[in-house]
């Protein structure tokens, strides 16, 4: 609902505030009740954290947890002294007696790698049998070293492209890494680092992801079912968290590749307390182009780098300080007449602190930047045009232990988007008028309550609620509209604001509930419902995203849009949690989503409501995946059918159509031998439905050019099925006792060459016997033109050498 009351403002404001406050004194006061034994659980070697450990009672296995991301563990105590068990596999089991004053302050643990165990390969950093026992619904964690043994393409291991195998998740085509995910655009992902959202996460417009994957510690995908403590986007949370420094030695690793090289350094910084983590990537295109015998080839440019790092600080025993920032670039240079280029800066600062056994605070303050120039250098119509746009924010979580069977997270977050003009320049002399456009900000704040309760060891159920407020704030202007209808495209007058003044305000309210039931051992059924709101989107007429897309906040006449999820699912482990399977369907509708008008321009516009249409959408499907997690073979197959619609007047004919990433059958197969100790081979295969298009249904002639002519109806057409195979060989030297240890990754990217379309170009036009209207002096043809299709990649090996020191 619109509004501009200055009151609903006030009210609204201290309503979340004292929401807040009510929950921390609460949370304070029941935080005295009950003991809790705190630590944290490391690699004895390396100092490095040990995620998925399992923590319990000698005399209650039943009554234990599992260690988070960091390595720390939280565990009720009902007697002292007991015995605390510490396993996980490939490490020797500890068990260590806890006393009364073992509860004053946070316990390491050191784990120590077992030798009787080496031979096993773990490919999941979590608990054998999360997936059934867990309320995660729609949740995926994407081991590193799994990642890192998948072919990819050039032999770049890219992020996006893993999780691009995974159920429910598309792309655009060939040659992206845009994620489509259960209905859902690419601008409707959040993607983070550490807590930091990122706006363009590729390179190369959009061939590898912006992820160095040496400088990953985890990576989580959220599609179904979202915790009250995340909000903001409509279809998925990409959750990534950049690795810690071990605070025992100095360590890297990295690799040479075909198109690239990275290297990744950590170690301690002063003492055992801090860390630190330096990584960096680049390729070198642009070098080999430097040998070429053609002059204009020999003054491109074509490159892309990446740099990273984090600190660490421990600060006694209840605080811990972390620094993160990452820094990325593209940029195309051809022969010093044209340049594109674009970068991203992502900062974070977060801050832990244990307060009592019971309570624990979480706070981040991140800054994230981007933006992009173009430049063309000519007499009569050079030009420059640039454009940046940024989010900072600052997110408060605390935490309380109630009991074994309740947590409550509850938390503050505030947000400001801010999209600075878009300015194009033309060079001196040069013929074209300048353009810039005015600056929109927008200023977000949310408050959430999250509870988890066990009912009984076989129900346990997941509510959560987020209150979001949205305001566009000044400096700007609203322009006003003829019947308030921005599609007349009539301005009746201009309404200026000063620095943060209220333009226009809108108000969500989130709720959030998962459950899960066990049916018997091994066997369980979840279900969730989730309401979310977006208050930016692109506005764009490319679906597979491009580095200029022009991202819009909610206004006047641009309102925020919504989704509500539906997801149930059954997951069983079978063989002693060797095999994981789950079954997932869902529904998924959404109101007042956008399209554009057929030929619109928002790229300069400053008026780009009046290009916009809204409508509505919905997306159903269901999602199957036998997964295999240990032993010498490991991965999974999938296989996903789903359908996407929208409907929005004045778009196809007002009746329903399919986007572009509607690709109702999706079948992805990843597996991973250990032949020895030296050899592991792995291989891919992926099928999908083409992708829907709109093909012409003739031409007409312009100028003496023959240019397509579309009919009102919007993909109808469908590229031919998509399908590739790809191939990879690991072979690691020797080992020869040195600090320095190498391997050799040999890969085949699309092993059967496959020539799956990229793009089709229409021409030669036959037949011409429909006429334009009189007077028009335009030719109309009713035949389908003659179709060239152009495709990205045959056979494509690569050879990468990956070392560690």
């Amino acid at each position: 609902m619109y509004s501009n009351h200055l009151l609903l403002k006030i009210t609204s404001t201290k309503f979340v505030c004292f929401i807040f406050l009510f929950s921390c004194l609460a949370l304070e006061t029941l935080a005295q009740e009950g003991n809790l034994v705190v630590g944290e659980v490391r690699d004895k070697a390396t100092g490095e954290a040990v995620p998925g450990a399992n923590v319990y009672w000698e005399y209650a296995p039943q009554k234990g947890t599992v260690t988070g991301s960091g390595g720390e563990f939280r565990i009720k105590v009902e007697e002292l002294p007991r015995f605390l068990v510490i396993s996980f596999m490939g490490y020797a089991q500890i068990k260590r007696e806890i006393v009364e004053k073992d509860l004053d302050k946070p316990l390491k643990f050191f784990l120590s790698p077992d030798e009787m165990s080496l031979d096993e390969v773990v490919v999941s950093d979590r608990r054998p049998d999360s997936n059934v026992v867990s309320l995660e619904l729609g949740k995926t964690t994407v081991p590193i070293t799994q990642l890192k043994n998948i072919p990819a393409l050039f032999g770049e291991v890219d992020l996006l492209r893993g999780l691009q195998l995974l159920p429910g998740v598309n792309t655009a085509g060939e040659g992206t890494t845009g994620l489509f995910i259960r209905g859902g655009s690419a601008d409707q992902n959040l993607v983070q680092i550490d807590g930091a959202p990122i706006f363009n996460p590729s390179h190369f417009f959009g061939f590898f992801s912006v992820f160095n994957p040496d400088a990953l510690d985890d990576v989580q995908l959220y599609k179904g079912h979202i915790p009250a403590n995340y909000g903001g986007r409509l279809s998925s949370l990409v959750d990534i968290s950049l690795k810690e420094g071990n605070t025992q030695r100095v360590k890297g690793e990295g690799g040479i590749g075909s198109i690239s090289s990275r290297v990744t350094v950590d170690g301690p910084l002063f003492s055992d307390k801090s860390s630190f983590v330096l990584s960096g990537r680049r390729t070198y295109a642009d070098v080999f182009l430097a040998f070429s015998p053609n002059e204009n080839i020999r003054n491109n440019q074509l490159y892309f780098y990446d740099l990273s790092g984090k600190l660490m600080w421990r600060i006694k025993d209840k605080d811990k300080l972390t620094f993160s920032s990452y820094y990325g670039a593209d940029y195309l240079g051809l022969s010093e007449q044209f340049g594109l280029g674009w970068n991203n800066w992502i900062s974070s600062l977060n801050w832990n602190r244990t307060i009592n056994e019971q309570l624990y605070l979480d706070v981040t303050a991140y800054h994230s930047y981007y933006n992009y120039l173009i430049s063309f250098n000519d007499e009569d119509t050079g030009f420059r045009w640039n454009n940046d746009f940024s989010e900072s924010g600052i997110r408060g979580q605390l935490t309380y232990l109630h009991s074994e069977q309740t947590q409550i997270h509850t938390g503050l977050h505030s947000q400001v988007y801010h999209f600075s003009p878009l300015n194009l320049n033309p060079n001196a002399g040069s013929s074209i008028e300048p353009i810039s456009t005015n600056p929109r900000t927008g200023w977000q704040n949310n408050i959430f309550l999250n509870v988890d309760h066990e009912f009984s060891p076989t129900l346990s159920v997941e509510a959560g609620i987020r209150l979001s407020q949205y305001q566009q704030i000044g400096r700007g202007v609203n322009y006003l509209y003829e019947g308030d209808d921005p599609n007349t495209g009539n301005i009746i007058d201009t309404l200026s604001y000063s620095f943060g003044e209220n333009m226009a305000s809108y108000y969500g309210l989130e709720p959030r509930l998962a459950a899960r039931y066990l049916l018997g051992e091994g066997l369980s059924l979840k279900g969730a419902y989730n309401r979310n709101f977006q208050y930016i989107q692109i506005a764009t007429n490319s679906s597979a995203g491009l580095p200029i897309d022009r991202w819009v906040p909610a206004g006047r006449y641009i309102e925020p849009i919504r989704s509500d999820q539906y997801s149930l699912g059954v997951f069983k482990n079978l063989f002693n949690n060797q095999y994981e399977f789950s079954l997932e369907g869902y529904y998924k509708d959404f109101d007042r989503i956008i399209d554009l008008r057929q030929g619109a321009n928002v790229l300069f516009n400053d008026n780009v409501e009046t290009e916009m249409l809204a409508g509505k959408g919905w997306a159903y499907g269901v999602e199957w995946m036998l997964r295999k997690n240990v032993g010498n073979t490991t991965g999974w197959i999938s296989y996903t059918w789903s359908r996407v619609f929208r409907q929005i007047p004045g778009i196809n004919e007002d009746e329903p159509f399919n986007p572009r990433f509607d690709r109702p059958h999706d079948v992805s197969v990843v597996l991973n031998h250990k032949i020895n100790e030296r050899v592991e081979v792995s291989g891919t295969f992926i099928y999908t439905t083409g992708v829907a298009v709109t093909f012409p249904v003739g031409s007409y002639r312009v100028d003496n050019q023959r240019v397509p002519l579309y009919g009102p109806r919007r993909n109808e057409d469908r590229f031919p099925d998509y399908h590739r195979m790809d191939l990879s060989v690991n072979l690691k030297n020797k080992d020869k006792g040195r600090w320095w240890r190498g391997s050799w990754n040999f890969s085949i990217y699309n092993v059967y060459n496959r020539k799956n379309p990229f793009s089709y170009q229409f021409a030669d036009i036959y037949n011409n016997d429909i006429t334009a209207s009189p007077g028009s002096g335009e030719e109309i043809t009713s035949v389908r033109p003659g179709v060239i299709m152009t495709y990205l990649f045959g056979i494509l090996p690569a050879v990468t050498y990956n070392f560690e020191f």
